[in-house]
């Protein structure tokens, strides 16, 4: 009995080995292949991955039932002391004229306006306009065109993988549309939840956008235009996961390439020696 027995890794002695050309150009392509693979599993390895998943829940409960916004849109033919901000919900809240954390800038030697508004809304349907309801005098013929640079909602992420909605309406240009008509933006909010590799969770809010343009009408005459965005949330929540490969796939995955690659190369290598054999005897007239 001899513990050499157990030896499933046998050495076939030098002398019994015998070098090819063939053999030689295989090692080294193998051997090259293996380092590309090799890096390729390395560079996903220290990369973040990033999962998304989906599922029906509220995830930012400690906010209150709140969700910030932050508009920025430019009236370019309306005096800044007409323009106003008008907040309403179903559950019950009507703001005419909201000014908290709002700015308003002159444009065009004060014929235009620039409104920069941080605000919060409930998380139920509801609408928020840009209008002139709050002025002290209505004008005669508010010009409505208009070119929004920024609503977005919650959070901002700044994630160079994570490609989504949370802007939508950047650039929007209504400058050629008819001066007296409303706008309706129709706002679907999807909640979106971010996480670090840390645990960290961020809360943003995607949304898609529909629009309509027009004059409205009632029994008193024309009314007075105004630039809507109605509001409903999605119950379903978008969240991103940064992950990153444990170390126990990337040994798993070493091992393949190097074990699969050699074993592959092996039986190309002693197919090629085989064939290259069987023609040298065919040419001395050896096989039949």
């Amino acid at each position: 009995f001899s513990s050499f027995r157990f030896d499933i890794y046998r050495k076939v002695p030098k002398d019994l080995t015998q070098p090819t050309y063939t053999g030689a150009i295989i090692s080294v392509c193998c051997c090259l292949f293996i380092l590309f693979l090799f890096l390729s599993e390395l560079t996903g390895f220290i990369a973040t991955e990033i999962v998304n998943e989906l599922y029906v829940d509220d995830p930012d409960k400690d906010s209150g039932g709140k969700i910030e916004v932050n508009l920025n849109i430019s009236l370019p033919n309306l005096h800044c002391e007409l323009v106003g901000l008008d907040i309403q919900d179903e559950m019950g809240r009507h703001e005419v004229g909201h000014i908290d954390n709002s700015m308003k800038i002159p444009l065009n030697n004060g014929d235009g306006c620039r409104f920069e508004g941080h605000f919060s809304i409930n998380k139920v349907p509801g609408n928020f306009h840009v209008s002139t309801h709050s002025a002290t005098a209505q004008p005669q013929n508010p010009d409505m065109t208009h070119v929004i640079h920024k609503l977005s909602f919650g959070d901002k992420l700044q994630v160079h993988n994570v490609h989504g909605a949370f802007n939508a309406l950047e650039g929007a240009d209504r400058l050629s549309s008819n001066p007296l008509a409303s706008h309706d933006y129709i706002l679907k909010i999807v909640p979106t939840v971010y996480e670090d590799k840390s645990g960290k969770q961020r809360y943003s809010y995607q949304y898609t956008v529909a629009n309509k343009e027009y004059v409205a009408y009632s029994h008193t005459g024309r009314i007075i235009p105004a630039i809507w965005f109605r509001y409903d949330l999605s119950p379903i929540t978008v969240k991103y996961t940064e992950r990153r490969q444990p170390l126990y796939r990337f040994i798993t995955s070493i091992c393949a390439i190097i074990g699969g690659t050699f074993t592959v190369a092996g039986i190309l290598d002693s197919c090629i020696f085989t064939a290259s054999e069987a023609w040298k005897k065919i040419q001395l007239g050896k096989m039949q």
